[in-house]
C-alpha cells in the first residue's frame, strides 16, 4: 500500500470514528432532546480548539460476540481544548456506542487524559451519559472504573474536577462524579442513582419514579448530591463555563484576574437600612451580596440545598473570591447538618485552589432538635469549624446582625484565624440572645419584680445594650472595625489587597481527620 493510499485510509478511518454509532443512533439521541459526545464538546470548548486523542482505540473483549464490534473510540471522546483561551482536559461518553457503557478500553481513554491533565495542571471535565458497566467484559469493566475513582481522588485538591450529568448514570458509575469537585445536572434528562426504580421495588417495595429517585431536581434539593441544575445540555455547558471562570487551572496557580469595571469605591446606600430594626424580622442575604461584588455577578452553588447557608463565587476588585454567608430568610439562618457540610465542602475546595474566602454572619446557633441531635450535628458541625481552622487562604468576615453562641465561633471568627473581622452597628454579638439570656441571669431578679414584663423588657435593652453590640467584641480587638454597611464593598476589597500575599505555617502531618 503506497502513501496515498495510506492517508486515504487514515481519513476513511477518522470519517468512521466520526459517525460514532450511526446515523439512526444519533437521529434517536436528538430525538431525546440530548447532543452527542462531539457536539457537547464542540459547544463547549472555544471554537477549533478541541484535539483528539485515543481516536483508534477499540476494546479487545472476546465474549459474547463483541469481537464482531469493534468500533473506534470505545464510546468515548477524549482530549483537550480550550475554555476562553485556557487549557482544559474533558472525556465525553458516546450514548450511541454501546450506550456509553464503560469497558477497559473506553476507561483506559478516560485515565490517560486525567494523568495527561494532572501532569501539566489543568481542569479536568467529564461529560457523563452511559448506561454504566459493560456486561461483557465483567471483572474488566469494574476494574476500569476502580482505576478512574483512584485518579479523582488522587487529583481531588490539585486540578478543578468538574462532572457534567447529561443521560444516565447509574451503579459504581456515581462515584466517579461523587468524588469531583462539582456536579451539574439537566433538568429530566440526567439521572443517578445506585440502584434503580426496579430494584428498589423489588428489594423494599418501595415504588418510585427515575426522575423522584435520580433526577436534577431531587439531588439538588433533597440529597444536595448536585451542584448545579440546568434547563438543558446547552444551559449546562455555559454554567460550566462561568463556573470555570472564577477558579484556577491547578492549586499552584491564582484564579484569574478580570479587569474590573465596577469601581473599588462604589457605595451601596440601601445596605444602610436592609437589616430591619426588628431582630426576629429577616432579610434576604443574596441582596447584601448582590450589592457588594463586582457588576452584582453571582454564581450560587448549590441554590436549592440547605438554603439557610448560601455558598457560591463572585469577584471582588476583578478577583474571585468564595462567599458563605448565613441566610436569614431561612430557619432564621439557623445552622444545620446540611447546612454545615454544604459550607465545609465549599470552604475546603476554596481553600485548595487559593480562593479566598468572604463570611457574611447573621447566624442565631445551631438548629435544635432531636432529629439533628441523632442525625449527628456535633459531628457534621464540627465540620465546618474544621474546614474554617483549615483554611489558609485570605479570610475575611462581616457580622451584619446575630452571632450567638457557638455559631459566632465557627463562622469564621478571629478566634479561628480569620484575617479581618468586621461588623455592622447592627451586630449583636453573645453568648446568646438578649431574652433568653436575662431569663437566665436574672430569673431571680424578674420573678421578684411586682411589674415582670416591664422588668424584664428593661433588662433586655440593659443587655442589649452592654453586650448585644460589636462595640464590647470590638473593645477586645475580636472586631479589627464596625463599618458603616454602605462601605462593606471598599473596606472588603481594601482588606483583600492587604491579606493578598499572606503565609500561613502549619504543623508537618500527613493529613488531618475531619470529621467525617
Amino acid at each position: 500500500m503506497g502513501t496515498r493510499e495510506k492517508i486515504e485510509e487514515l481519513i476513511k478511518a477518522r470519517e468512521e470514528a466520526l459517525k460514532a454509532g450511526g446515523e439512526k443512533r444519533i437521529a434517536k439521541q436528538h430525538q431525546a432532546g440530548k447532543m452527542t459526545a462531539r457536539e457537547r464538546i464542540e459547544a463547549f470548548l472555544d471554537p477549533g480548539t478541541f484535539v483528539e486523542l485515543d481516536t483508534f482505540v477499540r476494546h479487545q473483549c472476546t465474549e459474547f460476540g463483541m469481537e464482531e464490534d469493534r468500533p473506534l473510540g470505545d464510546g468515548v471522546v477524549t482530549g483537550y481544548g480550550k475554555v476562553d483561551g485556557r487549557l482544559v482536559y474533558l472525556s465525553a461518553q458516546d450514548f450511541t456506542l454501546f450506550g456509553g457503557s464503560l469497558g477497559g478500553a473506553h476507561a483506559a481513554k478516560i485515565c490517560k487524559v486525567m494523568d495527561l491533565a494532572m501532569r501539566v495542571g489543568a481542569p479536568y471535565l467529564g461529560l457523563n451519559d452511559s448506561g454504566g458497566a459493560r456486561i461483557q467484559e465483567g471483572v474488566v469493566a469494574l476494574g476500569g472504573y476502580a482505576e478512574i475513582f483512584f485518579r479523582n481522588t488522587i487529583a481531588s485538591g490539585v486540578i478543578p474536577q468538574i462532572s457534567v450529568i447529561l443521560g444516565p448514570c447509574a451503579g459504581g458509575a456515581v462515584y466517579s462524579p461523587g468524588i469531583t469537585d462539582f456536579i451539574v445536572m439537566v433538568k429530566k434528562s440526567s439521572h443517578m442513582f445506585i440502584t434503580g426504580p426496579q430494584v428498589i421495588k423489588s428489594v423494599t417495595r418501595e415504588e418510585v419514579s427515575m426522575e423522584d429517585l435520580g433526577g436534577a431536581m431531587s439531588h439538588s434539593t433533597r440529597s444536595g448530591v448536585a451542584n448545579l441544575v440546568a434547563e438543558d445540555e446547552k444551559s449546562a455547558i455555559e454554567l460550566v463555563r462561568q463556573l470555570l471562570s472564577y477558579l484556577p487551572s491547578n492549586n499552584l496557580s491564582d484564579p484569574p484576574f478580570v479587569t474590573p469595571t465596577d469601581p473599588a469605591g462604589r457605595e451601596e446606600a440601601d445596605l444602610d437600612v436592609l437589616v430591619p430594626d426588628s431582630p426576629d424580622k429577616p432579610y434576604d442575604i443574596k441582596e447584601v451580596i448582590g450589592r457588594v461584588v463586582d457588576d452584582g455577578e453571582f454564581l450560587e452553588v448549590h441554590p436549592y440545598w440547605a438554603e439557610n447557608i448560601v455558598v457560591g463565587f463572585a469577584r471582588l476588585g476583578g478577583h474571585s473570591v468564595g462567599l458563605v454567608a448565613n441566610q436569614p430568610a431561612v430557619l432564621a439562618g439557623c445552622l444545620d447538618i446540611n447546612a454545615s457540610i454544604k459550607g465545609a465542602r465549599f470552604v475546603r475546595f476554596c481553600d485548595a485552589f487559593n480562593i479566598p474566602l468572604i463570611t457574611l454572619v447573621d447566624v442565631p446557633g445551631f438548629l435544635p432538635g432531636t432529629d439533628q441531635e441523632y442525625g449527628g450535628i456535633i459531628r457534621n458541625g464540627a465540620k465546618l469549624i474544621y474546614a474554617f481552622c483549615e483554611a489558609t487562604v485570605p479570610k475575611l468576615t462581616v457580622i451584619t446582625r446575630k452571632a450567638y453562641g457557638g455559631a459566632y465561633c465557627v463562622m469564621c471568627s478571629k478566634h479561628i484565624r480569620a484575617d479581618y473581622n468586621f461588623a455592622w452597628p447592627t451586630a449583636e454579638i453573645a453568648v446568646m440572645g438578649p431574652d433568653g439570656a436575662v431569663n437566665i441571669v436574672f430569673r431571680k431578679e424578674i420573678d421578684a419584680a411586682e411589674d415582670k414584663g416591664k422588668r424584664h423588657g428593661e433588662l433586655v435593652d440593659a443587655y442589649r445594650d452592654r453586650f448585644a453590640t460589636p462595640f464590647f467584641a470590638a473593645e477586645r480587638g475580636y472586631i479589627d472595625d464596625v463599618i458603616v454597611p454602605r462601605t462593606t464593598r471598599a473596606r472588603l476589597i481594601s482588606a483583600l489587597e492587604a491579606v493578598r500575599n499572606k503565609r500561613e505555617d502549619r504543623p508537618s502531618r500527613k493529613h488531618g481527620n475531619i470529621p467525617l
